[in-house]
């Protein structure tokens, strides 16, 4: 399923040093720690790993000569015979050695800050347009009720929270996954940002699918060949899923004490994607501090982070927040942090004839024959002893039960009111006291 948004405007490469918004001593202590920890050489090597366009790094390379920080080698590059080779002399490995003691990130020229946000502000979650064919489309899989998705649709495409909640084992963790499937274009994700000289790592391939990244064409030296800044990477847009293991901390910069470097938080890797929380009420944090940390970035689209210095500042905070929870909402928030949630949408679990439409078509994808004796059983039996509750999970969890005791018995795929009884006996335990 693919949307594309037509007003995601791709960041332009820097022609020039001014044009990348950071100070010369950053981006030349940057080359220097790069060339040393990775031994390169030559100008479309460096270019690669500093993610700048040829011309810019061959400008960066010339101060650096100029400053004695950089030499010449007179060797030419082997394939590409024009290509001269370059090192760092004796005070460029010092140079380095200091930098490198002051914080070990190397690499990527990092986005200023100021910059990354009015990328941020092209390519909004909110700027999604969401129509009902693509939302039905990646929720394809799943036999939702239409009203669901009336109230899915809207929430969807304005971008904003969303709570979502109802017993368990309804699929609220597939409507989750749908949304994020449905949004389905691409956005560019910096490697990292700077911020009063600390550099901020970004991307993350855990979390960040790259689509593509652009690179110089080192054939045509003078000019830039990139078809949008380096320092990007054209991702599909985020989603962070996260469940129990939810802590406030991981809501804040990660700082390496040994590399002296920082790395986003978990809600800054999901800017301009989809941020889910899982379970809520499971965490080891109270529901109502985890969205109390949220209330700021709901309201004012910006967050705060603080650096190790304890100095705060702002970034920008676009993503469309999905908290999902077993509990009642009047269980687990007062009423101030529900009023900041913007959407609530009851998940419920299917009625009789819903549940019944679900259990054929998951038999029929599993090739398992219905048997309308065992069905009965089923409906008649089985059911009422649970006061008639269907949840949504229950006809993947009794077929593929009823499959792996045929598989045992070496039969056929098979539904009977002894079979039914048999996956019925594990859905569920026997309420008894254990004797230790």
């Amino acid at each position: 399923m693919n949307m594309q948004v037509p007003n995601v405007i791709a960041p332009t490469p820097p022609k020039s040093l001014a044009d990348t918004g950071l100070s010369t001593v950053m981006m030349r202590d940057l080359l220097l720690k790069t060339m040393f920890r990775m031994n390169l050489e030559y100008v479309t090597d460096i270019s690669r790993q500093i993610a700048l366009p040829i011309p810019v790094t061959q400008e960066l390379i010339d101060l650096s000569r100029t400053q004695k920080l950089v030499q010449a080698t007179g060797t030419l590059h082997a394939t590409s015979g024009s290509e001269m080779g370059y090192q760092l002399t004796d005070s460029g490995k010092a140079r380095a050695l200091d930098a490198l003691s002051q914080s070990e990130y190397y690499g990527a020229m990092p986005v200023p800050l100021e910059v990354y946000r009015e990328q941020v502000k092209k390519q909004s979650i909110r700027n999604v347009q969401m129509t009902r064919q693509q939302l039905t489309g990646a929720m394809g899989h799943l036999i939702l009720p239409d009203e669901l998705l009336d109230h899915l649709g809207p929430a969807v495409g304005a971008g904003r929270s969303i709570l979502m909640y109802g017993p368990p084992g309804n699929g609220k963790s597939s409507i989750s996954n749908g949304i994020r499937d449905a949004i389905g274009d691409k956005i560019f994700i910096p490697k990292a940002i700077e911020y009063a000289g600390q550099v901020i790592t970004v991307y993350d391939p855990i979390v960040h699918s790259a689509a593509e990244q652009s690179e110089d064409d080192p054939t045509s030296l003078r000019r830039s060949s990139n078809r949008f800044d380096n320092r990007y990477v054209l991702c599909e847009r985020p989603t962070v899923i996260t469940g129990g293991e939810l802590s406030l901390d991981m809501l804040d910069l990660t700082y390496n004490p040994t590399a002296r470097t920082y790395t986003a938080s978990l809600q800054m890797k999901a800017t301009g994607g989809v941020f889910i929380i899982d379970d809520l009420g499971r965490q080891a944090e109270p529901p109502q501090k985890i969205v109390n940390r949220w209330i700021v970035p709901l309201e004012e689209n910006r967050d705060i982070l603080a650096l190790q210095s304890g100095e705060k500042f702002e970034v920008p905070f676009d993503t469309l927040v999905i908290f999902s929870t077993n509990f009642h909402p009047n269980e687990i928030f007062d009423k101030a942090a529900l009023r900041r949630i913007f959407f609530k949408i009851k998940i419920d679990g299917p009625n009789q004839e819903m549940f019944l439409k679900i259990f054929a078509m998951v038999a029929k994808k599993k090739k398992m024959p219905l048997d309308e004796q065992a069905l009965l059983h089923l409906l008649k039996v089985k059911y009422p002893t649970i006061d008639n509750v269907y949840a949504n999970y229950q006809p993947v969890f009794l077929i593929d039960q009823m499959r792996a005791i045929c598989d045992f018995e070496g039969i056929p795929y098979q539904m009977t009111p002894e079979l039914i009884d048999r996956a019925w006996a594990n859905m569920f335990v026997r309420e008894e006291k254990i004797i230790h």
